[in-house]
């Protein structure tokens, strides 16, 4: 007998035990321990229980109360659904802009500082149940500079900003012919820092134009640029731009078809690009300034207010790789903490996080999604 059945059978019984006298119940239990097979305490126990639904969980109240329910739900969804590690890092930068702030009792506040990631994820499952194709790669290998720009295989021993891993997402939607918008992003290897910026098809002028004003914008200069075997980056202009510079810029690649060499940037695909803009095909170039000022306010938020992990190693033991990983941070903050990083963008980067609301912020990025993306249907 399948468990199902065990179940539907046990519920058809359980009434009838619950009213009759000993000697019948003794009649019951035999029928019962013979068909299904359970041992006779263990049957006991199963006729003796109420259905889930007429009993409360045992074990003492729970200590959280809907007030924290509710808070938690608010700043789940206004972070985009940070998994709980991350959303417990986040919380104390983002409670100072929670809007009801008289709900934030002492004891509340208390509560939040202790609770745990596990208790997060249990509290949120059911607002999880109630708000629960992938896209073509388009990077076209080259051969002509494969020679002249060496390979690396890894970047665990970096230990400084700067070192930056660069990749493309193309916007064709189900096809990549014709002219469309294409997402360039970088991402620094030691903070974790990301700009992403959005071109028109992904020709050296748009890929050197939308770098250039990338590296404007970083806090820190470039040391090494790492990049995939795509056509946008190994050609002898983009390799002129870092490589005649004083010092140069390192330039490297990943081997093909080796993705996980390009990890930092390759995770950044959905968190930074598609969860902004999906997978469909955007072919219209009206759109570019819009989605930049999307990038520019999302890439701020995520940068300044969301956590996120950093592997400190990773071992093989037994057939199972086991990954340690450093406490959630931001990347403004790794990069505050970092003692190579100059005194004045510090204290720049402490005024940002004082100064910018990531509430308010998040709805100028809700209102330029939306911006894009009723053009889009």
């Amino acid at each position: 007998m399948v468990y199902q059945s065990k179940r539907e059978y046990l519920e058809k019984i359980r009434n009838r035990y619950a009213r009759v006298g000993r000697k019948y119940k003794q009649k019951i239990l035999d029928e019962f321990c013979t068909i299904c097979g359970y041992h006779r305490k263990h049957a006991i126990r199963l006729l003796r229980q109420q259905p889930a639904s007429s009993h409360h969980r045992p074990g003492p109240a729970s200590l959280y109360t809907d007030d924290i329910k509710a808070i938690l739900k608010y700043f789940w969804l206004t972070t985009n659904r940070l998994c709980s590690k991350l959303l417990k890092a986040a919380l104390p930068l983002w409670l100072p802009y929670y809007p009801e702030q008289r709900a934030l009792t002492p004891k509340i506040r208390e509560q939040l500082s202790q609770i745990s990631p596990a208790t997060i994820d249990r509290l949120l499952r059911p607002v999880r149940k109630q708000y629960g194709s992938h896209g073509l790669a388009a990077t076209r290998p080259v051969h002509t500079l494969k020679l002249q720009v060496p390979i690396r295989t890894s970047h665990r021993n970096v230990d400084c900003m700067g070192f930056i891993q660069a990749d493309t997402v193309a916007h064709g939607g189900n096809s990549v012919e014709g002219n469309f918008v294409w997402s360039l992003t970088l991402t620094d290897v030691f903070s974790q820092w990301t700009e992403t910026r959005a071109v028109w098809n992904k020709g050296y002028s748009a890929i050197a134009q939308a770098i250039a004003d990338i590296e404007a914008q970083l806090p820190f200069p470039i040391l090494g640029f790492h990049v995939d075997n795509g056509g946008e980056f190994l050609n002898h202009h983009l390799w002129r731009y870092f490589h005649n510079r004083q010092p140069p810029v390192q330039f490297t690649r990943t081997r093909p078809d080796h993705k996980d060499e390009n990890a930092y940037v390759e995770q950044k695909n959905w968190t930074h690009v598609r969860q902004l803009l999906g997978y469909q095909r955007i072919d219209n170039p009206d759109l570019l300034q819009t989605i930049n000022r999307l990038y520019e306010a999302w890439n701020l938020w995520r940068n300044l207010f969301c956590p996120n992990l950093k592997l400190l190693s990773k071992e093989k033991v037994g057939s199972r790789y086991i990954r340690r990983y450093a406490a959630p941070r931001t990347p403004a903050q790794r990069l505050i903490d970092s003692s190579a990083l100059n005194e004045a963008v510090k204290t720049h980067l402490t005024e940002k996080l004082t100064n910018v609301n990531p509430i308010n912020l998040k709805k100028f990025i809700d209102h330029h999604q939306q911006l894009v993306l009723s053009v889009l249907r």
